[in-house]
């Protein structure tokens, strides 16, 4: 039988006393809470990476993923994680182009070739440029997360080759001017419109069509009300998975070594799963009956390219990047 004196009764009194009151956070400083955010849903292919990611992670930090836009708004992303209510989250780099201009250069239209130039940019000095500029802003970048190449999707039937054959067309594109630019860039006619209401307005006649990546295309079927996909490739999607600034220093070189070797690898595979797709969702939509079909896409690309030129936009990129960006993909 032990025996307890006056002292180590009253220790081990204090010792279920802070147990029973102190936050179980306390006891688990080596092991932090990151909260991800994002706007993709459950299904996503982005929604299995992020899964993958706090899984990799998991002997080392609480990884707590909310997506379908639980647990903040989205668009907000950028600016929670710099007030410290966000630890990480999915965010548009045509956000990250609202606090810092010189990031829109890569949401212009045809500045990517496809998936593997996007990461060669980023694996570069000209993305070693572009990522002290946002860790300069409060947010240290993970990854770029590509999510598809954006095609044009119309209810009308006339046959698009030449962005002139676009005039007229109501196209709608998410609100925001880089995003409207877009639209006119490669010669439609844009209207900001709530991701959710797409389908409706594309059923009713509202708008003639709206531009996404073909696998947003199947999950929002869009196939149903539209009658072809002009795969003018004009915009490589991605997102930027990034994390506080301040907690990403805060972290030991351990810490940061796992947190990026687990997105370095569930990104990979991401971005094959997507390419994946696209492949397989032309001959799907083929299937359905629309029309899929390539324009001139030298005509796309020359036109969009100097209407960004000619821009308030291109007036912040930073001199010479866009030949840096365009030699990367030789």
């Amino acid at each position: 039988m032990t025996y307890l004196n006056r002292r180590t009764a009253l220790t081990a009194a204090i010792a279920t006393f802070t147990a029973l009151t102190v936050p179980a956070a306390a006891f688990a400083q080596d092991k932090p809470t990151l909260r991800l955010s994002s706007v993709v849903s459950e299904n996503d292919i982005r929604a299995e990476a992020f899964a993958e990611i706090a899984d990799a992670v998991s002997e080392t930090f609480e990884m707590q993923v909310f997506n379908g836009g639980t647990l903040v708004a989205q668009g907000s992303e950028m600016t929670s994680i710099q007030r410290g209510n966000l630890e990480m989250g999915l965010i548009a780099p045509q956000t990250i182009a609202e606090q810092i201009p010189e990031w829109s250069i890569v949401t212009s239209a045809y500045l990517f070739s496809d998936a593997a130039h996007l990461d060669a940019t980023f694996d570069s000095e000209v993305g070693e440029e572009l990522i002290s500029m946002a860790e300069k802003a409060g947010i240290h970048v993970l990854a770029p997360v590509y999510f598809g190449t954006r095609q044009v999707n119309l209810a009308t039937d006339g046959e698009v080759m030449k962005p002139e054959d676009l005039n007229g067309i109501t196209l709608r594109m998410p609100g925001g001017d880089a995003w409207q630019f877009l639209g006119e860039a490669i010669g439609a006619n844009p209207t900001p419109l709530a991701y959710a209401e797409v389908y409706t307005a594309l059923q009713t006649g509202a708008i003639d069509g709206q531009d996404n990546p073909l696998p947003n295309d199947y999950n929002m079927k869009f196939y149903e009300v539209t009658s072809q996909i002009v795969l003018t490739g004009h915009l490589v999607g991605f997102d930027v998975l990034a994390i506080s600034s301040e907690l990403w220093q805060g972290f030991t070189p351990e810490q940061q070594e796992t947190l990026q070797a687990a997105v370095d690898e569930a990104i990979e595979k991401s971005t094959k799963r997507h390419l994946d797709r696209e492949e397989e969702l032309v001959q799907f939509f083929k299937d359905e009956g629309l029309k899929v079909y390539e324009p001139d896409r030298i005509a796309f690309r020359d036109y969009a390219q100097q209407k960004y030129l000619e821009s308030e936009f291109a007036k912040s990129w930073p001199e010479g990047m866009i030949d840096k960006i365009n030699a990367l993909a030789e």
